[in-house]
């Protein structure tokens, strides 16, 4: 996987900044410096809007708006996806023939169209390859 360009879904976002479950909070961690240091991270603008409202409200101890909004935008640094109408149009085509969520189907359309060899979830199935883009629960690999 070295080199190789990896998608990260909302949940290893949150992860990584709630030590509500602390194993998962250090794989999310690992995973992000990582991506940090070799600069292959992906997200979209979906997951970092998701990010955002989750850790400022949803997590056992929420983010104040102020931090949030600075870890958004360190993250900006990253290639950031747009979600446009097209990503849209072929993420409801995923959502049909794989059965997907259709918020799901549209993060595995971001990662598709940013080039990722990897999407990073433990929302989706773990091994199911979509093109060239492999799902991955880093959770189940670690």
């Amino acid at each position: 996987m070295k080199g190789d360009k990896v998608f990260l879904d909302t949940n290893l976002l949150l992860y990584a900044y709630d030590a509500g479950s602390p194993a998962k909070h250090a794989v999310a961690v690992r995973i992000l410096e990582d991506l940090w240091k070799s600069g292959n991270g992906i997200l979209s603008t979906q997951v970092l809007q998701e990010f955002f409202v989750n850790v400022t409200k949803k997590i056992p101890k929420p983010l104040s708006v102020a931090v949030s909004r600075e870890i958004v935008e360190d993250f900006l640094k990253w290639k950031v996806v747009p979600v446009e109408g097209r990503t849209i149009l072929r993420a409801i085509d995923l959502h049909e023939k794989h059965k997907y969520a259709f918020w799901d189907s549209l993060v595995i359309q971001s990662a598709i169209e940013g080039g990722a060899r990897w999407l990073f979830s433990e929302d989706l199935k773990d091994g199911q390859k979509i093109g060239d883009l492999t799902i991955r629960n880093p959770f189940l690999h670690e």
